[in-house]
């Protein structure tokens, strides 16, 4: 049996020009092609579009979801992972709920009394199932707290093809900056700069921080756990080598 593309954007709520893009890059082609020049899925290519939305789901970048998809990976074991996180944020989402609620009635059993004598028994309740945000996040939420609110527009404009493209971007940069580093060229060296420039040059298309700002920025990403994982998947010590180059990017240009 087989779906016209028009059925398949029906059945996933995936837009008929999402599926054609992903036929283009090579992620889901059809398939087969009718003399109408319409798209046809059949049943595995449904299997394989369930398995892209869960990667989408977990903020996996097209590039990466292919890979994996394209890769020797039992498929079954895959999907088992994405099984069970989606169980945690299940599990984490009702406990979050259930704060919520106890919440609710607390207050309501507390009606009548003035505000600051209604009671909440255990406070620390108030606070389950709440997801803490990343370091990097934070630093930037508590330290730049107009920075977050100035780039969030722009981050909420970007297409799925923008995001892909950004993530390329910064990808293609983190190469090069590991280059760079085994090599052993100093993060002064004048082409490690340029390198630092782009970079700088990317985050002012969401927000433009001050030197301190910028500096904060590059520790973070050594402070973070997973932004730091994330540098380090590409050459052991990138995350250091970064900041280390932001710094005197920073002192150099923004002070």
């Amino acid at each position: 049996m087989a779906w016209s593309i028009a059925e398949v954007a029906r059945m996933s709520k995936v837009t008929s020009r999402t599926l054609r893009h992903y036929d283009e890059i090579g992620l889901l082609p059809p398939a087969w092609i009718g003399s109408n020049g319409h798209r046809y899925y059949e049943e595995a290519d449904l299997l394989r579009l369930q398995q892209i939305l869960l990667m989408r789901e977990l903020d996996l970048g097209l590039r990466e979801i292919q890979a994996v998809l394209d890769s020797r990976l039992d498929q079954v074991a895959v999907l088992r992972a994405h099984h069970q996180r989606l169980l945690a944020e299940r599990d984490r989402l009702e406990t979050l709920a259930r704060t919520v609620g106890r919440t609710i009635a607390e207050l309501e059993e507390g009606e009548g009394k003035s505000h600051m004598t209604k009671k909440i028994n255990k406070p620390e309740n108030l606070f389950e199932g709440f997801q803490a945000p990343s370091e990097a996040e934070a630093e930037v939420r508590e330290r730049w707290p107009q920075a977050w609110e100035q780039s969030r527009p722009a981050v909420e404009a970007m297409t799925s093809k923008d995001t892909e493209r950004w993530q390329r971007e910064v990808t293609a940069q983190m190469i090069r900056m590991a280059e760079f580093m085994v090599a052993g060229t100093p993060v002064s060296d004048p082409a490690v700069q340029a390198e630092v420039h782009a970079n700088y040059q990317g985050i002012c298309r969401f927000w433009t921080p001050t030197a301190a700002a910028y500096k904060g920025v590059g520790q973070a990403y050594v402070d973070d756990p997973q932004m730091r994982a994330n540098f380090d998947k590409i050459a052991d010590g990138l995350a250091v080598y970064q900041r280390d180059a932001m710094t005197v990017y920073a002192d150099a240009r923004l002070s």
